[in-house]
């Protein structure tokens, strides 16, 4: 038996090998492999099964170790490996790596526990000789002889006050037995989890949910490829249609992924399946599946999938690469968020994999967001993916009213800069006084964006960054957000020496610290990235608001999507501003996206809720049309504008990224590609710049960008990698192909 394999090895060729008879039984195309390359042993995919072209087979290795008596990848991940490295420009090693989990690849052990088990009851003259000769034997023989299962090894020595000489005596003697037995470590299954779950038993749904799970059922007794765009606003119910769809597809005994955007949405989603699943088809947990897990919770999750003992996957992106068996539904919730895109290579985009990955396996994609991509909406509107709308929240709820907040006016009533306006405050303590819950949103980190001199105007930056260094108060440091650089924060101006330092801009901690000042005795917690860096942390913030522990819950993007929580009733987004004003053709987008989703925060019990909006900008599209959730006005505004300059979703764009220590070399040879790209592929790109990148240096390094526009996507970038492979690029410096970017920063 010869084998192909794709070496994790840092290079991108199958290599041959021979399988010994001993492991020929449980190779597949998909296995994990340990084989010889030179002096050293590498891990390798099994990808084809066949002897090699023009290589005399005698001379072929063989395979050292197989890993698992079944495929690591299942053939259509295989697949998907090869179009991902296509279409994203990536070696096959490094996606491969990224859809093997660390835990896999390093060979981390299994968790296992010593039991100790009753073998053979003594008689009575055999009981009295031992307890005569042997009392501690005697003891650990009572004992176990009571117990009508195997008992943990460990806690039965420490119980009876015995050593482990006592039980291996017993063992010798064939009185009792010791087994070995693997504990699962299970993801979320702790105190946390408790006030997350949801009722066990289904909810009548709306005529509008029917009709939209009618048609996704349908959909799915198909048994085809296909993708639904679930289209409802904030609160109608779009969890409920993701259940009916998952209970359907697991008691026809197909597997299930289901994405969400963001860690502190996994508790959620996970205790939602896990309460409704249990109660309709026991033993269906959810595995868990992203970044902070342990090493341990990962390689049993994947065991688990991979192995087939479980068949659904709750997760942040990286889950739509599990190992899942007769995988039948991908389910992408709040499909819009940019956090699917990874940036750092291989650059894929979660959404998009999705998709691919449920056409490779022929099964059902669902695509769900109160405010969709416009890529996905475009999608719906061509007949590529069916539409399907929940234009109302369930059981009539109103959507929060939103009142606009023009900080000009408020700027000249109080004459001088404020965080809070008097309008946000008021509802602050009315809801603290009828003992609701409030949520303030600000996408900004630390306490001020940036430190400024009134004398001389200087602005301290980061040394190895393009960027103002960003002011925390907690500590008293500056810190750059980039690249991790911090300083203690200067009490005189660095530049002219001056004392007069004027901290601008906003961040969650002067937010944070202004809530306390007018609300002194209320609970109030901070969740960002500096205080979330704790294993669970997050999760024990989010119980402890749910339970009503906490009055104001003061954060990042990580509380603005998705999270549920009936008791809220005011939502406040401090600055609207920040991600409008910003050099990306999608500012205005993501604005829009990011007000209608944290409105949609707020009363979603039985009470009405309020939004308070604050900014400079009232008069902008992406917030008036926020004002009544108005996707479709706002969509075809926006469409028309990318059809002008026939931006995505009408053309595809790759961003071409250098980055290097020298800006002139940078920008030389940046110019020098450009005309050879323009030479070669002139009618099949559009091509913008280069220029340097809007924030120009990064860690010590200058960085300039390329975009081509393109209709032709898998083409042009494989025309694109042999020009690079071609052209002389100096050492020093590094060149990034980004296919479809979601930040131009």
């Amino acid at each position: 038996m010869i084998v192909g394999v794709h070496p994790l090895a840092g290079f991108d060729k199958l290599l041959h090998y021979q399988v010994p008879e001993g492991l020929r039984a449980h190779m597949q195309v998909g296995s994990l492999v340990r084989v010889p390359i030179v002096n050293r042993m590498h891990l390798g995919i099994v990808g084809m099964i066949g002897a090699p072209d023009n290589f005399p087979v005698s001379k072929l290795k063989n395979v050292t170790q197989l890993l698992h008596p079944f495929p690591a990848l299942t053939p259509d991940l295989l697949s998907l490996a090869r179009w991902m490295a296509a279409y994203y420009a990536c070696g096959l090693d490094a996606i491969i790596e990224t859809m093997l989990p660390a835990s896999v690849r390093n060979g981390a052990g299994l968790k296992t526990e010593k039991q100790l088990a009753l073998v053979r009851r003594l008689d009575v003259p055999e009981l009295e000789t031992l307890n005569r000769r042997a009392p501690q034997q005697a003891k650990l023989y009572a004992f176990l002889a009571q117990q009508f299962k195997p008992q943990r090894k460990s806690l039965v020595l420490s119980r009876l006050g015995i050593t482990a000489a006592v039980s291996n005596a017993l063992v010798k003697r064939g009185i009792i037995r010791e087994e070995e037995r693997r504990i699962e470590r299970i993801a979320y299954d702790d105190d946390w989890a408790a006030g997350e779950i949801v009722a066990a038993h289904p909810p009548a749904l709306n005529d509008e949910q029917r009709a939209a799970s009618d048609a996704l059922a349908a959909s799915l007794r198909e048994g085809k490829f296909g993708v639904s765009l679930l289209h409802g606003v904030t609160g109608s119910g779009k969890t409920e249609i993701y259940l009916h769809a998952i209970h359907d597809v697991l008691e026809a005994g197909g597997g299930v992924i289901f994405l969400v955007p963001e860690v502190a949405l996994t508790p959620q989603t996970v205790a939602r399946l896990r309460g409704r699943l249990n109660a309709l088809i026991p033993h269906h947990g959810a595995v868990v599946w992203h970044s902070h897990l342990s090493d341990g919770e990962r390689l049993d999750g994947w065991l688990a999938l991979a192995t087939g003992e479980k068949r659904i996957v709750v997760g942040a992106r990286s889950a739509i690469f599990a190992p899942v068996q007769n995988l039948r539904l991908i389910v992408v919730d709040e499909e819009h968020e940019p956090a699917y895109k990874q940036d750092e290579t291989p650059r894929y985009h979660g959404r998009d994999v999705a998709v691919m990955r449920a056409k490779l396996a022929g099964a059902h994609c669902l695509l769900g967001s109160a405010t969709p991509s416009l890529e996905s909406f475009f999608n719906a509107q061509n007949g590529r993916y069916r539409l399907l709308q929940l234009p109302r929240r369930i059981d009539s709820r109103k959507l929060p009213d939103i009142d606009i907040v023009d900080m000009r006016i408020e700027i000249m009533r109080t004459r001088g800069m404020t965080t809070l306006s008097r309008q946000l405050v008021g509802a602050m303590r009315d809801r603290f006084e009828k003992r609701e819950q409030t949520i303030l949103f600000i996408n900004r980190r630390g306490y001020s964006s940036s430190m400024l001199c009134s004398e001389c105007g200087h602005v301290e930056a980061c040394e190895h960054c393009s960027i103002a260094m960003t002011y925390h108060r907690h500590d008293e440091q500056l810190r750059c957000h980039l690249c991790g650089a911090e300083r203690p924060a200067p009490l005189r101006c660095p530049k002219c020496g001056s004392l007069k330092i004027r901290w601008r801009g906003l961040g969650t901690q002067r937010v944070e610290e202004a809530v306390r000042h007018v609300l002194p005795h209320a609970r109030i917690e901070r969740m960002d990235t500096d205080t979330m860096s704790r294993k669970n942390r997050f999760r024990e913030v989010l119980a402890q608001f749910r339970s009503g522990k906490i009055d104001v819950l003061v954060g990042t993007q990580m509380i603005g999507k998705g999270l549920d929580f009936p008791n809220v009733t005011l939502v406040g987004l401090v600055d609207a501003d920040i991600s409008m004003h910003v050099p990306d053709f999608r500012a205005n987008e993501r604005t829009f996206q990011l007000l209608v989703q944290v409105a949609g925060r707020a009363g979603r019990g039985d009470r009405a809720g309020e939004v308070v909006v604050q900014t400079f900008t009232p008069q902008s599209e992406a917030i008036q049309f926020s004002r009544h959730a108005d996707f479709a006005g706002f969509a075809a505004g926006e469409l028309k504008m990318r059809e002008q300059f026939l931006y995505p979703p009408y053309r595809h764009l790759i961003q071409h990224v250098f980055r290097g220590p020298n800006p002139e070399k940078l920008q030389f040879f940046a110019e020098q590609w450009a005309r050879k790209i323009e030479q070669t592929l002139g009618d099949k790109v559009e091509l913008r710049g280069p220029a340097p990148s809007p924030i120009e240096k990064i860690k010590d390094e200058y960085r300039y960008q390329l975009w081509y526009f393109t209709a032709q996507v898998t083409k042009v970038v494989a025309e694109i990698a042999k020009l690079r492979q071609d052209f002389a690029w100096p050492d020093d410096m590094i060149q990034v192909l980004d296919v479809d970017p979601v930040s131009l920063m």
